[in-house]
């Protein structure tokens, strides 16, 4: 059989180990291929190939219910799940998500691009199961890097406390997250991927007291409890922790034996009460070059599959800002032996990987606990640290509560840093920065502002590092700055809520915040061809306002504009509008931003396109609402 003529999981049925093998092989070149072409994430689902697979001819997948976590390991199961014709649209605009997507397929039964919710989403499932009467099975796949995550072992608690509730737990377990795994539970699983399994002991000993004479095929209640007693000896150093909170443990299993994996995923779906499989499996498995670059090649943007190497651009590119962010931290930070640099498992996205190497003693990885970096980090502050979060703005969204009740109630000064702030692209409304302006501004003690090109960043983050009244926000874009001159030293901060005019007209006030503000200037000049003149101002801070600036000129103008790349609702806009309105200053508003939908994977500038947020189209937007005039070509 060929992998494109499997449109239902429950097609592997029956086949034998040599056919599944030779699918495994069809799945991992496809994988490749794809990924080489499109981008997207490629260590992870070449680790799971033959897991996804052993797993599936156990299940009967019309009915039962797989849940997995994050979602980027899944490409294998898309594979297997009717969109192998369409595999080559992966991640582009209205083609195959990079993630597990319920509307995309009934076999996608949650979606995920945050860790660590698996567990408690079949949880949930299995309950509502048993509730009703139905019979089916549920199972959780979670890597060990999403395994630290605090949601995950809150659900591990809860559910070992339900002995009636069946739900098996699939371990993934690669010493990975995106990068090298950090705590104490990585480092247990470590040795439990070297320790023999549990299971064999209990059958071992099993197998040979079955032929003592005179016993039989059953054991006595005493040999049953010696046998628990033998497990119990070998436990201590395999499963115990999993054990002891209620879970049956079995494993750790060769995640690349289907035969082995058959064999323990069918023997586990025989047992009561929850269940936990710990598979091991090597993270960019059958591609050489991931396996040995695990990091690197977690993801990747389209490559040369026989160099690994990425296809060069056109021409050269400006600094990305995720660099400009961490050359400029990593100089500070020299010369300031109290700032600290925290990431939450994203050393590499966010920079901070650069620190790691220059000033180790000034870094920590927290794994992937967000709301633990985050009130670590307020005790830092309250003991005089100057602590760095650094955190894309979609993950940060998991800390909301920590941010308010442990920063900006006791008004700490702590310095978040969200990069991949605004449209992000190819991953989809999972990872799409549009809320933090809004759930930032609105909580008291907090500053927030965003630049306008890579140099104006360098002076936020010093900003940042010597704003030590209470806590402060930063959001940065995904990709690559402008190209501006950066300055190596001597960078000034700036005065805090206080924005500038780039640019003088009277006919229309255009307001532009963090990476609209270079758009906004673009839709001057535009306006400019069409003889009306616009003042353009780089609001900085969206709190505090800079209402002093920004009031007389909207008063005198009469026509205001705002551009944002975010949530409309609650935004900067809404901001500006807030403030005209407690003011008492009725003008006529136009907000520039992202309303309220998802904004669903595709190429950024698509997503702009999509949304009415090119430079032409909001120009063409700005002469018909206030001047019932047309532009005579929209791009």
């Amino acid at each position: 059989m060929h992998l494109s003529e499997i449109t239902h999981p429950n097609q592997l049925h029956g086949l034998s180990i040599r056919q599944l093998q030779q699918i495994a092989r069809q799945i991992r070149d496809k994988h490749l291929q794809t990924v080489a072409a499109t981008g997207g994430h490629l260590g992870p689902g070449l680790g799971v190939v033959e897991l996804t697979l052993g797993l599936y001819q156990t299940l009967d997948l019309d009915c039962d219910k797989v849940i997995w976590d994050v979602g980027h390991q899944a490409y294998p199961h898309k594979l297997i799940t009717g969109r192998y014709d369409n595999f080559h649209t992966l991640r582009q605009k209205d083609g195959i998500a990079g993630y597990l997507k319920r509307s995309e397929s009934k076999f996608d039964h949650f979606g995920a691009g945050h860790a660590s919710t698996s567990i408690s989403a079949a949880l949930g499932m299995a309950l509502a199961r048993d509730m009703k009467g139905e019979k089916f099975k549920v199972v959780a796949i979670i890597g060990d890097g999403a395994l630290t995550g605090g949601m995950a072992l809150e659900c591990i608690n809860h559910a070992g406390h339900l002995p009636k509730t069946n739900l098996l737990v699939v371990l993934n377990d690669n010493e990975m997250s995106i990068s090298p795994n950090v705590g104490a539970i990585p480092r247990y699983l470590n040795k439990m991927r070297l320790s023999p399994p549990v299971q064999f002991i209990k059958d071992n000993f099993e197998e040979q007291v079955k032929q003592i004479p005179f016993v039989g095929e059953s054991l006595s209640p005493e040999l049953e409890r010696i046998k628990e007693g033998m497990k119990r000896l070998a436990v201590p150093k395999v499963g115990a922790v999993f054990e002891e909170l209620g879970f049956t443990y079995m494993g750790p299993v060769d995640g690349h034996n289907l035969e082995e994996l058959i064999a323990t995923f069918e023997q586990a779906h025989k047992m009561n009460g929850p269940v936990l499989v710990h598979v091991a499996t090597i993270k960019g498995k059958g591609y050489e070059i991931a396996e040995n670059d695990q990091v690197g090649y977690h993801a990747q943007n389209p490559f040369n599959v026989a160099t690994g190497k990425a296809i060069p651009s056109s021409k050269p590119k400006p600094p990305a800002y995720a660099k400009v962010f961490a050359h400029t931290l990593v100089k500070l930070a020299e010369q300031n032996p109290k700032i600290v640099g925290i990431t939450a498992a994203m050393a590499t996205g966010t920079g901070l990987d650069k620190l790691q190497a220059k000033l180790p003693d000034q870094y920590i990885d927290v794994g992937i606990a967000e709301q633990h970096a985050v009130t670590m980090s307020a005790g830092l502050a309250a003991e005089g640290i100057r602590p760095v979060v650094a955190i894309y703005s979609t993950f940060l969204q998991r800390a909301f509560d920590q941010i308010i009740h442990d920063v900006c109630i006791q008004n700490l000064p702590v310095f978040f840093c969200m990069d991949r702030a605004g449209i992000v692209g190819a991953d989809g409304p999972t990872h799409q920065g549009m809320y933090d302006i809004a759930y930032l501004r609105c909580i008291p003690n907090m500053v927030v502002m965003a630049p306008k090109d890579e140099a104006e960043l360098q002076r936020m983050v010093v900003t940042g590092i010597n704003h030590t009244s209470g806590p402060i926000a930063m959001r940065t874009p995904r990709g690559n700055g402008y190209g501006v001159p950066l300055m190596e030293e001597g960078w000034e901060p700036l005065e805090i809520g206080k924005g500038e005019i780039l640019r003088h007209g009277d006919d229309v006030l255009l307001l532009g915040y963090g990476t609209m503000v270079y758009p906004a200037m673009q839709v001057a000049e535009i306006l400019n061809e069409h003889g009306i003149q616009a003042t353009v101002i780089n609001a900085r801070f969206v709190k505090p306002l800079d209402t002093e600036l920004i009031l007389p000129l909207a008063k005198k103008i009469g026509r205001v504009v705002t551009l944002e790349e975010g949530c409309l609702m609650g935004g900067f806009g809404s901001a500006v509008a807030e403030a005209l309105l407690d003011a008492d200053i009725v003008v006529r508003v136009k907000r520039f931003g992202v309303p309220d939908v998802l904004v669903d994977h595709a190429e950024p500038n698509e997503s702009k396109a999509s949304l009415g947020l090119t430079s032409p189209q909001m120009a063409e937007t700005v002469m018909k609402a206030f001047f019932q005039r047309q532009l005579s070509t929209v791009v």
